[in-house]
């Protein structure tokens, strides 16, 4: 038999996938969310993702915080479009592990979540699977017409900044598997940033107000700051030495031999759901007033310069990062 040829993921969005979406409001398939007009004033931004147990998250995970960890990776790609969320649609694969108590864990997860982000499920689906347990959502929000931020929107001469920490995804990650050799309360940081990041929702309405272009940081910060460069055309230097990082990140990095590489290993992770977003130059000092009021890191991490793609520096040196995030291949 002749070999299978499976492309990768964005090699199969780009040309299997887009030629059916909808020329307008799918937006070509290279943004994590479509744009529906709807409610008079307001888009409606719709998001979907997956998680797959023993992929996006571990076999022994808690159910619960499966169920938040689902709605919070949906609700940071609305966040970084500057939207407001209020509802989703819900998929729900269940493997034989997930027996009554476990459905019920799912649901309380689901419920402590809704009451924190002000949201509610709209309808959906579940199904039992002989396979992995895997769970889905689509989350709805508003936003003014026509003001949802892209990818698309940085232009040279505008600053790149990210909100809050990065790397603490991937390091908790290591933590629940044991990998790590750090303080008690450093583990029980990282791993809760594993299983239950925070979606920047506090910051939407500044995403929308200030950024010319922005994106969850799903994939790591390579990766998806190299999306935005992609789709905006232009290019994007990036300093990995600023890389802004947790306690529990940072004694991780003093016990590196290798700096460069363990900084690197952060910015490509992935699982941080952050915001990393573009924004005129001009627009900084508005831009960390507003993360000071909601109490929320702002770190200026690079800048929009001519050309194309994405270059990375340390200490002012040039590198070419051994990869440049996570891939859902």
């Amino acid at each position: 038999m002749p070999a299978i040829d499976v492309a990768g993921e964005f090699e199969t969005i780009q040309r299997l996938l887009k030629p059916l979406a909808h020329p307008e409001w799918a937006r070509g398939l290279a943004d994590d969310v479509a744009v529906l007009p709807s409610r008079p004033g307001f888009d409606l931004v719709l998001t979907k993702d997956a998680i797959i147990e023993g992929v996006h998250f571990l076999p022994d995970d808690p159910l619960d915080t499966v169920a938040q960890k689902l709605l919070r990776v949906n609700l940071s790609d609305l966040a970084a479009k500057g939207a407001e969320p209020f509802g989703y649609l819900l998929a729900c694969h269940w493997s034989e592990r997930c027996g009554w108590p476990e459905r019920e864990a799912f649901a309380d997860g689901l419920r402590r979540d809704q009451a924190l982000f002000d949201i509610a499920l709209l309808g959906g689906d579940t199904v039992r699977t002989p396979g992995p347990a895997s769970f889905s959502a689509t989350m709805m929000g508003w936003a003014p017409t026509g003001a949802v931020v892209s990818r698309a929107g940085a232009r040279p001469g505008d600053l790149v900044f990210v909100t809050g920490t990065l790397g603490d995804g991937w390091l908790g990650l290591q933590a629940t598997q044991g990998l790590l050799s750090l303080e008690p309360e450093r583990l029980q940081a990282l791993t809760a940033a594993y299983r239950t990041p925070m979606p920047r929702l506090d910051f939407a309405s500044v995403v929308h107000a200030m950024a010319t272009a922005s994106a969850d940081v799903s994939d790591g910060l390579l990766a998806d700051t190299a999306h935005i460069a992609t789709a905006s055309g232009a290019a994007i230097v990036l300093d990995l030495e600023v890389l802004p990082l947790s306690a529990a990140g940072q004694a991780w990095l003093d016990g590196r031999v290798d700096p460069q590489a363990a900084l690197e290993l952060l910015a490509t992770g992935g699982d941080d759901y952050e915001i990393v977003l573009t924004a005129p130059a001009g627009m900084e000092e508005a831009l960390r007033r507003e993360a000071e009021k909601r109490h929320l890191r702002l770190t200026r991490v690079g800048r929009v310069v001519e050309g194309r793609g994405l270059s990375v520096r340390y200490i002012g040196a040039t590198l070419v990062p051994t990869r440049s995030g996570w891939t859902h291949d």
